[in-house]
This record gives C-alpha cells, sequence and structure tokens, in this order.
C-alpha cells in the first residue's frame, strides 16, 4: 500500500511537521500529484497565443508543429493564464484563533495553511495573487502580483498582529475589489460569526463588477456537531457574553441552529452570485483546496 500523499494529511499532523511555508509546498505538491492533468493543463481549457519558448518552460507546451514546419520554437498560451487576478481575503479575528480540541489546528492556522497551499497554486501556473487581511479593521492590504517573490510577501504578512473582537467581512471584500483592476476572482476564508446580509451584499456588488466571489466557511467539528462533555460556562471569544449549559440539554437545538445559519448563509450568497462552501479543521487540506479549484462550476476556478 502507498504512503498517503500529503495534502490529505491530518492537518494537525502535517502542520507539525515543519513550518507553514514546508507544510503550504508539501500540501500543493501532493495535491497536483493526485490530479488527473497537470494543473496548467486544468486550470486553463483556451488556447490564446504563442509566445517564444525560454529556457526552463515545460516542452509539454512546445508547439511540436511548428517547430518541424517552420524550425521556430513556440510556446503555446493559454486564455486563462494571462487573465486570472485572485485576492485571498483572510479573517484573523479572535474567533478564529479557537480549536474545540488542542489535537486540532486553531481556525485561524488551517486557513493560513490553506490561504498559503492556495496562493503557492495559483502562482506556480503564473497567476497574479494579493491578499487582504482583516479583523474589525484592515491589517494587511498586498495587491495582487504573479512575481515569485509574491508568495513570501503573502506569508511573510501572516507575522503582522491581528486578534480583534470583530469581523469586518464585508468591509474586507470592498477592499479586495478595489486592488483587483478588472474582473478577477475574491476568495474569502472566514467563520463568518457575523450577520450574513451586509456580506451577501458586498459579494452581490463584487458580482456586478465582474469579479468571481468564493466563500470559505472554516468550522472546527465542535462548532458543528457540539460533542459531548460536563455543564460548563460557554463564552463567545468575541463578544465576551457567556451562557451555562449542559451539552445534553441543548445539543439538538443548537445543531439545528448550525444548520439552519449554513442554510441561511448558502441562500443569502446565493441569491447575491457568490460559491459558497464549509470547510472544517478536521480535513485534510487537498479536500478544502478542491473546493477552492473546482468551485466555478468549469471544472476549474480559474
Amino acid at each position: 500500500m502507498s504512503a498517503p500523499r500529503a495534502d490529505q494529511l491530518n492537518p494537525a499532523v502535517l502542520a507539525a511537521l515543519g513550518h507553514l511555508e514546508l507544510v503550504a509546498r508539501w500540501a500543493v505538491d501532493g495535491f497536483i500529484t493526485g490530479l488527473h492533468r497537470s494543473p496548467r493543463k486544468g486550470f486553463s481549457v483556451e488556447f490564446a497565443e504563442h509566445r517564444p519558448y525560454m529556457p526552463g518552460d515545460d516542452l509539454r507546451y512546445l508547439d511540436w508543429r511548428i517547430a518541424a514546419r517552420a524550425d521556430r520554437w513556440l510556446v503555446k498560451q493559454f486564455e486563462e493564464e494571462t487573465n486570472a487576478r485572485a485576492v485571498l481575503v483572510l479573517d484573523t479575528s479572535k474567533s478564529m484563533q479557537w480549536t474545540g480540541d488542542p489535537s486540532r489546528l486553531t481556525k485561524l492556522a488551517y486557513a493560513e495553511h490553506l490561504m498559503a497551499a492556495f496562493a503557492l497554486l495559483l502562482l506556480r501556473q503564473r497567476d497574479a495573487v494579493g491578499l487582504v487581511r482583516f479583523d474589525a479593521g484592515l491589517r494587511n492590504v498586498i495587491p495582487p502580483r504573479a512575481q515569485r517573490a509574491q508568495w513570501r510577501r503573502l506569508v511573510a504578512a501572516l507575522d503582522e498582529p491581528g486578534g480583534g473582537d470583530a469581523s469586518d467581512v464585508a468591509g474586507a471584500m470592498m477592499q479586495a475589489g478595489r486592488i483587483v483592476r478588472r474582473p478577477g476572482f475574491v476568495v474569502v476564508i472566514s467563520d463568518f460569526l457575523v450577520e450574513p446580509g451586509p456580506v451577501a451584499d458586498a459579494a452581490r456588488t463584487l458580482r456586478a463588477r465582474g469579479h468571481e466571489v468564493l466563500m470559505v466557511h472554516v468550522m472546527d467539528p465542535a462548532e458543528r456537531d457540539f460533542p459531548e462533555a460536563g455543564e460548563a460556562r460557554y463564552r463567545d471569544p468575541e463578544s465576551g457574553l457567556e451562557v451555562p449549559a449542559a451539552p445534553s440539554d441543548v445539543r439538538a437545538a443548537y445543531q439545528e441552529t448550525v444548520r439552519e445559519a449554513l442554510d441561511e448563509w448558502r441562500a443569502a450568497l446565493g441569491r447575491a452570485g457568490a460559491r459558497y462552501a464549509v470547510a472544517t479543521t478536521d480535513e485534510p487540506f487537498g479536500k478544502a483546496l478542491r473546493l477552492l479549484v473546482g468551485a466555478n462550476g468549469r471544472g476549474a476556478m480559474i
């Protein structure tokens, strides 16, 4: 039996093996290995133009017919290789720093690893990627670039302060829309502990400007399942509100409330033209990457 790919490992186990940069590379390499087609082919479906061959280019994209007929070495470029621009919008608020089990990553750590891996995946196919980090306000704004050094800028930004008490998701989305100069992609990674209305309005505005909008709802499994435990006081990390309860008394009502909340988000964002996906922190990074890559209904995100 072959060893599991890195992107299929438990996220906490994979994260424990090295720094974020190394983990992201492993996750991406494992994800690409699992694709039936190369990421370049999978993400680029329409031929756009030729360009002269340069040392280091992948020979699979060399137009051999022209090389044989005219002794000219030209590389095929695809429409979406040159057009894609994406901004990743990352929630760093205090609630994102929570985990229901010390053996799992916090929601923020999971989101950061996912963001780093997805940015690396895009940059490897020469797409431009930027970043907006936020909590109650904007923490970092990095315009999209397709340069190799861009990934290190994005990863370095994760060390900057964050952890405010609130999440201005809608404001961060609008900032992301402003730094994408032409229609592109806005990808929001958050636990969405806010009201759906303003976020859906922001998504609708971005869609009207021609942007594709994808919302990734990061949850800890304990938020979804409400596991067994003794009577305790439950505290909202952002508002500070505390409520005493025995899990057995409130689990069914809690789970129904969570289902209704997720349905509300899905419906509100669907009406706004955005795509919505839930990722839990016990899921391998490869599964979450597939949500992102396959989320635009064309078999690939970009």
